[in-house]
């Protein structure tokens, strides 16, 4: 496996509103702990189209990989200015990644102009990768399902792998065991 589409959700969907909430270093620490592992085996490129959340969140942990592993970073969003309607320090973050990654294209150059094209994103990502992290709860999809949906039709489906709920809480467990803190009490 050389290319690795990763998505999940939106802050919003998951009740996250600040940059600093302590949900987000659980959910980046989940995501490590997924890639790395496919960094060590090979992986090269991780494909994103840079929505807020999720997608955010891992530009930044490849970003900072990029200090000890190989490992690219390409930005696809579903067209231009897409950051336009978000919170301004988001905007800044997003403008800065973009400025940062090895690769940044959007799949449709303009602004908005239907929900097209985020269909369209979702297939191309699917299509150009070999494999799919997603950080999905099934019974909760929210809008991580259209990608889902359009990974089922590209991928094969024993190369789309999900961080769960139950991945978080495992991850959760791990961090509060890890602090000596933990087993003083």
């Amino acid at each position: 496996m050389k290319i690795l589409a990763v998505t999940g959700y939106k802050p919003m969907e998951i009740n996250i509103f600040k940059e600093d909430d302590p949900r987000i270093t659980y959910i980046k620490a989940a995501i490590v702990k997924r890639i790395v592992p496919l960094i060590e085996e090979g992986l090269e490129w991780i494909l994103l189209s840079g929505q807020m959340g999720v997608e955010i969140w891992t530009a930044e942990i490849v970003l900072d990989l990029q200090e000890d592993y190989d490992i690219k970073l390409g930005i696809f969003p579903p067209f231009e200015n897409q950051e336009t309607r978000w919170p301004e320090s988001l905007q800044e973050k997003y403008q800065a990644l973009v400025a940062t990654a090895d690769f940044y294209k959007p799949i449709y150059q303009g602004d908005y102009k239907g929900s097209f094209q985020f269909k369209a994103k979702n297939m191309w990502l699917a299509d150009k990768s070999d494999a799919c992290l997603i950080l999905m709860d099934e019974e909760y999809p929210g809008s991580t399902r259209f990608f889902y949906e359009a990974a089922k039709q590209a991928i094969d489906e024993n190369s789309i792998f999900t961080i769960t709920p139950a991945d978080l809480d495992d991850v959760v467990e791990e961090m509060r065991m890890s602090d000596p803190d933990y087993w003083q009490n």
